[in-house]
């Protein structure tokens, strides 16, 4: 059997976390918003329920059908990945696998709705005026905040980011 450390399993919680929420705010948008009627709550902001065929930005989104499995399929093999990485980083290491866990709940969060909705939920949308920026979703967020994350450790990989980051 797999002798997982605690701070493993904290990092596998994170990940299921980043689902939990990303999977209820996803079936609370699709019970109460219309398709493509925005909820407005500031000038730059609103929820407005899409779905994506596709992959980032509706990449391929009208391929035809496809690449929901393409998809579906890179999804999966990078989240089988990243559950390895995450049993392998040692227990010391704070940022790194964080990082990982967001970009592992984001990509579990949409790996489910592509497999059994066939198509990614999104509902958050930014702008301004009419300079609008793709459909997102908290899963997308994830794997956003995680990504950047893994590039400022690769940067200041030795350094504690934390402290780069909030230094005056």
């Amino acid at each position: 059997m797999f002798n997982l450390s605690k701070a493993t399993i904290a990092w596998y919680l994170i990940a299921l976390a980043v689902i939990l929420v990303d999977q209820v705010s996803k079936y609370l948008a699709t019970a109460s918003l219309e398709m493509h009627t925005p909820i407005i709550f500031t000038s730059f902001f609103n929820f407005t329920l899409m779905y994506n065929e596709g992959a980032a930005f509706s990449f391929l989104s009208d391929a035809g059908g496809w690449q929901r499995y393409l998809f579906s399929g890179l999804a999966g093999a990078v989240s089988i990945g990243l559950v390895i990485w995450l049993a392998r980083i040692p227990s010391y290491k704070r940022w790194e696998p964080i990082a990982l866990a967001l970009v592992l709940g984001g990509a579990i969060g949409n790996l489910y709705d592509r497999v059994v909705l066939g198509h990614v939920v999104d509902f958050i949308v930014v702008h301004y005026q009419d300079h609008y920026w793709p459909a997102f979703n908290i899963a997308d967020s994830a794997i956003s905040v995680g990504a950047i994350m893994l590039v400022i450790d690769a940067f200041f990989g030795k350094k504690n980011p934390v402290r780069w980051l909030l230094r005056t």
